[in-house]
């Protein structure tokens, strides 16, 4: 799922029984569509919608400011709660996944509301945990640190801050992609069945 159809349909591509389907996250109209077009009842959701607008808070405009808090925390709120709705009407368990960030406990500098949506994030997957046990949904969430993918990636295209960033974690290198789905997997597994209202913080 990606806002852009192109984009997610070379991704589906490459992954055995995917299918592509274009959604804006932001609107609610379009997320139920998708919901609809999909036609089961979700087991799991992972939100992980998310972008950035660079630049110190004195320069942020505010558009930019509302732009990344209605994709990162009102995305994730409106697919987890339509999700959530499905599995409660059907009266069956699933799995809610939020990727946060080390940002939402220890912001850097320069990233506008990126920091803030995702320890937003954080506090909403507690309060989807809180309110949504009951019917057998669980909802947890990982933080990934440094992860030499996604919107992280050109910055460790830079040799020096590979270096650097990579020897400032215990394993003495970066995360990747993989390492983050495996996490999820595991998360949404039957091995994870009482984990709930949980935040992992993915430092490698």
């Amino acid at each position: 799922v990606d806002l852009k159809l192109a984009d997610v349909q070379r991704t589906a591509a490459v992954i055995e029984h995917a299918t592509a389907y274009a959604v804006d996250v932001r609107r609610e109209e379009s997320v139920q569509t998708l919901y609809d077009k999909i036609g089961t009842v979700p087991e799991l959701i992972v939100n992980n919608a998310g972008i950035v607008r660079f630049g110190n808070l004195l320069e942020q405009q505010v558009s930019n400011f509302e732009d990344v808090v209605q994709t990162n925390l009102i995305g994730a709120f409106i697919v987890g709660r339509e999700g959530a709705r499905r599995m409660i009407a059907a009266r069956k368990p699933g799995c809610i996944i939020n990727i946060t960030s080390v940002h939402s406990v220890n912001p850097g500098p320069g990233v506008g509301a990126y920091p803030a949506t995702k320890a937003g994030l954080a506090s909403l997957t507690r309060l989807m945990a809180l309110e949504w046990g009951e019917y057998g949904i669980r909802a947890n969430a990982i933080a990934p640190g440094f992860i030499d993918a996604g919107m992280s990636k050109p910055f460790f295209e830079n040799p020096r801050v590979r270096e650097l960033r990579g020897n400032a974690v215990p394993l003495k290198r970066l995360g990747t992609a993989e390492d983050i789905a495996k996490k999820s997997l595991k998360v949404a597994s039957e091995i994870c069945v009482f984990t709930n209202n949980n935040i992992t913080m993915e430092k490698v």
